[in-house]
């Protein structure tokens, strides 16, 4: 394993453990078991170190999302919304955790979201991604002209992040089985607000 990948797998474990705002830098090092200033070689922030874990360690909703636009007028519409919400539920169970903390502490939260937005990346990429491949499908009519498909995206992220935050505050058990029937619930609920009038 190279010293980024070990460095990488080290912060998902730091940070799952302690949130990001409790995890250092200097810790993320020595459980990678190297220098402060090697890992600055690599990654130019713990932000941008967050980042990569959020892409590389995570449940692989940044790939999904980024492949969207190949996906416009291809296979079933409703098929990729049950996909993304399944893939949702996963990537937020992991990331609510580890990024929760910094909700806490308002200046935190500022830096933190100016070093995220400076590198294109942000919590509405998501519903910006969904919205405009629903955009997408419009412009091939399956799906209604007349649905807004921003809210759309708000309606399924909004649920999948709803559905995790209560499992947190339940300290409930992660259910996998119950989340992809969740996933294809949502998934249909949301697509009868999408689906062309077959007349």
């Amino acid at each position: 394993m190279s010293t980024r990948d070990r460095i990488v797998a080290a912060a998902a474990r730091v940070m799952r453990e302690k949130g990001i705002a409790r995890s250092t830098t200097r810790e993320i090092a020595r459980a990678a078991g190297c220098s402060e200033g090697l890992l600055y070689k690599h990654f130019a922030s713990k932000e941008d170190l967050f980042l990569v874990v959020l892409a590389e360690e995570l449940p692989s909703l940044i790939t999904l999302l980024a492949d969207l636009p190949a996906r416009a007028g291809q296979g079933s519409v409703l098929a990729t919304l049950e996909e993304i919400a399944a893939t949702a539920l996963a990537f937020y169970a992991e990331t609510v955790p580890i990024a929760g903390s910094i909700l806490a502490d308002p200046a935190l939260l500022a830096s933190h979201a100016r070093a995220v937005r400076a590198q294109g990346a942000g919590p509405d990429i998501p519903n910006v991604a969904l919205a405009n491949y629903l955009r997408a499908e419009q412009r091939s009519g399956r799906v209604r002209a007349d649905v807004d498909p921003a809210a759309a995206a708000v309606m399924l992220f909004g649920a999948c992040l709803q559905r995790v935050f209560l499992r947190l505050f339940d300290a409930a058990a992660r259910d996998p089985a119950g989340d992809m029937r969740f996933a294809a619930d949502l998934a249909r609920a949301v697509w009868l607000g999408l689906a062309p009038d077959p007349a």
